[in-house]
């Protein structure tokens, strides 16, 4: 499938897009259930049970607002590729579970809780594998969508490997976050845009705008995971901690000596005591700022707004 850049389409009224994109993002939804439809009643079930839990749903949001503020006619056209990028998310988190021990996602028992680890893992593959499927028809997007899931899988190799010699610096800590959060937040920003035909500026712009609002999604994630228990979260609270990793780790260890017996408490109580968590707000605040200076590319429009109430939300959440 060849995409061909055209000319930006008029500004879009703002009554159009109320229209358009909740019919849309209720489609998304629609769609990832019927995606993972299965005659192995472990998988179907499995699956369902972790979308049927709700989620953000940043990244396809995302999508949709992309191809919508550069021009895009018929959201149902990306609804797709939507679906796929959460379905990479979902099919991470699961996996994410297995290795981290995590008991509640989102609110409920995690798939590995309740289905046990072999078949949190096939429900992980099955939900990868599912994506294949809903990109099939889209071409060259399949490559942006593999550079994320690729990255992905790198960020979260990094950060183990990280953590088990020791090594969980700042410096670390972001190549991690850039990585395995960042880089899927990029690929549905440029899908999105590439989709509906946008130039090569406009494509690169919405790249680093989900680029961006995605290292700031991780920061505030990780204050979130610090600060909330697993009622606020919907997730097992205090992982990153109790695993040496997250900004907390990369921020507040140095000093903290590692022969302390209670050297999660330590580098708590010095993340909670210092400017650990000032320092992580402000620059998930600044990246926020770089990503909507991102948008001044965009013509005016209800979708390019919504871009910016995005990122705002991101970083302004408090659970």
């Amino acid at each position: 499938m060849t995409m061909q850049h055209t000319s930006v389409a008029a500004v879009q009224p703002r009554t159009e897009l109320a229209e358009t994109l909740p019919a849309a993002f209720q489609a998304v939804e629609t769609l990832l259930v019927d995606a993972v439809d299965s005659e192995v009643a472990v998988l179907r079930d499995a699956s369902r049970h972790i979308i049927a839990a709700g989620g953000k749903r940043f990244r396809p949001r995302l999508t949709l607002l992309a191809y919508a503020a550069v021009g895009g006619e018929d959201p149902n056209h990306a609804v797709p590729v939507a679906a796929a990028v959460e379905l990479v998310h979902t099919a991470s988190v699961v996996h994410d579970d297995i290795n981290d021990h995590g008991v509640v996602r989102r609110g409920r028992p995690s798939v590995n809780a309740l289905f046990g680890r072999t078949f949190a893992l096939l429900t992980g593959d099955y939900l990868f594998t599912k994506v294949y499927e809903l990109m099939a028809p889209y071409g060259d997007l399949n490559i942006l969508l593999a550079e994320g899931t690729s990255a992905l899988v790198e960020g979260e190799t990094l950060q183990a490997a990280a953590v088990k010699e020791g090594n969980f610096t700042r410096e670390v800590y972001y190549r991690v976050i850039a990585l395995k959060t960042a880089a899927l937040f990029k690929s549905a920003g440029a899908m999105g845009a590439k989709l509906a035909g946008g130039t090569t500026k406009q494509i690169d712009a919405l790249a680093n705008f989900g680029f961006n609002i995605g290292l700031a999604f991780q920061i505030v994630d990780d204050i979130l995971d610090l600060i909330g228990d697993e009622e606020q979260l919907g997730k097992t609270a205090g992982l990153d901690l109790e695993q040496g990793r997250g900004f907390a780790t990369a921020y507040a260890q140095e000093g903290t000596e590692p022969s302390l017996d209670d050297k999660v408490n330590a580098i708590k109580r010095k993340a909670m005591e210092g400017d650990a968590l000032n320092q992580a707000r402000t620059q998930a605040h600044m990246l926020v700022q770089q990503a909507i200076n991102e948008l001044e590319i965009l013509p005016p429009s209800a979708a390019k707004d919504e871009l910016a109430n995005l990122a705002h939300m991101i970083v302004d959440r408090s659970f």
